[in-house]
């Protein structure tokens, strides 16, 4: 059995889940007689931010490379024609004064730059993109994880390595990324049941819409897991009804859990109870596979707000970008509360997997456009002669063959639209021009009205890919607007992680600002996006949020900030008023404007106010 837990958004306690279900039928597995004794497997394939292994703490025992061909350059062989930058459909070769460049950052390793290059000048190369880490000890279940280098894009690669360890004779439980994106389909797919993790709040419910259309088009049979659950859970549970996908298990909202994972312990070992909770969700194990509900459409909402208002800024304007190494910290928290402290000015959500700040700025629509994101490839089966070109060069295993219905006894080939990456290569192989491809429309954008201002935001479809090409999108139009309006400020609500959304969200901005949280967890991935901020050479300061969950993560944290030559500039503290204004689709500021965390925001806006003057 493959069991993959997953989410629409990080935060919502679906590693707790994977890790505490494994730890719990590994020890009943343990129980029984050898003979009916059934493997457990671990496999965390949040490979941008994998933090099983912070609660397993296995002794790894095996490691592997994880490696992809990339085109090399060589100067001697270069005719400059160009034709390599021509056929690169993501960007990452540019042909300047005869010279060829190579981002490493865009390229998707599809091989078609070396094969259209007349002169060899462009040859293939393996480089290590990740790894994986596999351990039988000490946990009582098989665990392996994959951990993809900071700075690239290509996630699915070392997620399908993950899945290498896959058992046929055991019960796998694949911790998947969050969102909608591709390294998820890459872990979804496959699945015997999908159990997707999310909270009962507006961001919970918006967010388990997305995860739920990417399962059940990928046809696999879909449970739901509420998380923090208060017992009854209306705004989910009237979903489920709807759609048709029942709820498999609740776990209740108690901060001695928090507390637990904050220190990193597995919380069935404390609280036996929840063992018990989760074995009955196996054993249960409600799914369904229901038509996939329609995709609802961002409409106007019933409101009105004047047209966008000029600024004063003479200096132009400065780009904050508020980003996360994981989802859940309480970024969109964050960035909707600055742009309230902030006044006018132009807002932007780059977070396109799964874009929450208009669920609480409840914008007016005033545009909306197509974005096709690339192209994707079909064969003309009464064309295809069958010999396998495509197949054999396609970099991303997406054609495959399948007997013809046309030529009785021969194979003729088609192209899995799930995981073709648009990349042409196939088109240019194929000996009898039997395949051809079409521009795809593979998600929107809008330009709407706001209280405080104009907010550009997207919505990438389900399962698409081109993440990075849409955050792009997003912020060039609101640069666009700053720079008409002479606003001050870009106050943008970046993607959690640090995989291609992220590298497209800080790369030139002037501010990052990273939102974690006292846990393991938070401490391990701020160091990555410290990285990955570090690599970009773009300054960073840190927000801990539920500072005073866990004292001694959140002394580790100004640690880790000041070796990267940075400083926590604020603290907000766990106030139930945060989660109560999110159950209320407000504000904490609209909300509560007395409470802790409303106090703590304030002072984080007025530092960081500072914290841009005096860069000037």
């Amino acid at each position: 059995m493959i069991i993959t837990v997953a989410s629409g958004k990080g935060g919502t306690g679906k590693t707790t889940f994977a890790v505490n279900l494994a730890y719990a039928l590994a020890k009943r597995e343990q129980q029984k007689a050898v003979s009916n004794q059934k493997k457990v497997c671990l496999l965390d394939c949040d490979v941008e931010e994998p933090n099983d292994y912070l609660f397993v703490r296995p002794d790894f025992s095996a490691e592997s490379s994880v490696k992809v061909a990339k085109p090399v350059w060589d100067e001697s062989k270069c005719t400059a024609c160009g034709k390599c930058a021509g056929i690169c459909h993501y960007n990452a070769i540019a042909l300047i004064k005869e010279k060829v460049l190579i981002f490493n950052e865009l390229c998707h390793s599809c091989g078609a730059c070396s094969w259209v290059c007349p002169s060899g000048a462009l040859t293939e190369q393996l480089v290590e993109i990740g790894k994986v880490q596999a351990a039988s000890a000490p946990a009582p279940f098989f665990f392996a994880h994959g951990l993809l280098n900071v700075g690239e894009t290509l996630a699915p690669k070392v997620v399908r390595a993950v899945k290498q360890h896959l058992d046929e004779n055991a019960i796998n439980i694949i911790d998947a990324s969050p969102g909608t994106a591709c390294p998820v389909v890459a872990a979804v797919q496959d699945a015997d049941i999908a159990l997707l993790v999310t909270e009962p709040t507006p961001f919970g419910l918006n967010d388990l819409k997305l995860a739920l259309g990417l399962t059940l088009k990928l046809g696999v049979p879909t449970g739901i897991i509420v998380n923090r659950s208060d017992g009854e859970d209306r705004l989910i549970a009237d979903y489920a009804k709807q759609v048709g996908v029942p709820i498999a298990g609740r776990i209740p909202f108690r901060r001695e859990y928090a507390e637990t994972y904050a220190e990193g312990g597995i919380l069935i070992e404390h609280f036996p109870e929840l063992g018990e909770n989760l074995l009955q969700i196996y054993d249960r194990m409600a799914c369904a596979l229901p038509p996939v509900p329609e995709e609802m459409e961002m409409a106007p909402e019933d409101r009105e707000f004047p047209p966008f208002a000029k600024g004063t800024s003479e200096a132009g304007y400065r780009e904050i970008t508020i980003i996360s190494g994981k989802g859940g910290t309480g970024k969109t928290t964050l960035t909707a509360c600055l742009a309230q402290l902030a006044g006018q000015n132009v807002l932007a959500d780059n977070d396109v997997d799964a874009a929450d700040l208009h669920l609480l700025l409840a914008p007016e629509v005033r545009e909306k456009h197509d974005f096709t994101g690339g192209i994707k490839a079909f064969i003309h089966p009464e064309q295809c002669i069958g010999c396998g070109q495509c197949a054999a060069a396609c970099h991303f295993a997406a054609i495959h063959p399948e007997p013809s219905p046309i030529h009785p006894g021969r194979m003729d080939y088609w192209i899995n639209p799930v995981a073709c990456e648009g990349c042409g290569l196939c088109q240019r192989v194929c000996p009898v021009a039997a395949i051809d491809s079409k521009d795809t429309i593979t998600g929107s954008w809008f330009v709407s009205g706001t209280q405080y201002g104009p907010m550009v935001h997207a919505k990438l479809g389900i399962a698409e890919e081109n993440s990075g090409r849409l955050v792009s999108q997003v912020r060039n139009r609101a640069a666009q607007l700053a720079s008409e309006l002479n606003q001050e400020y870009i106050i943008a609500d970046g993607p959690p992680g640090t995989g291609c959304p992220v590298i497209a969200s800080v790369t030139g901005t002037d501010l990052v600002v990273i939102v974690t949280e006292p846990t393991v967890s938070g401490v391990h991935d701020l160091d990555r996006v410290m990285t990955l901020a570090r690599h970009f050479a773009v300054p960073v300061v840190v927000v801990i949020n539920k500072a005073d969950l866990n004292d001694a993560q959140a002394a580790r944290i100004a640690e880790i900030a000041a070796a990267h030559g940075s400083r926590v500039i604020g603290r907000i503290p766990f106030d139930r008023a945060v989660n109560s204004a999110l159950m209320a689709g407000k504000t904490v500021l609209d909300y509560d404007r007395s409470s802790q965390a409303a106090e703590a925001i304030r002072n984080i806006g007025q530092t960081l106010r500072n914290t841009i003057a005096a860069k000037r």
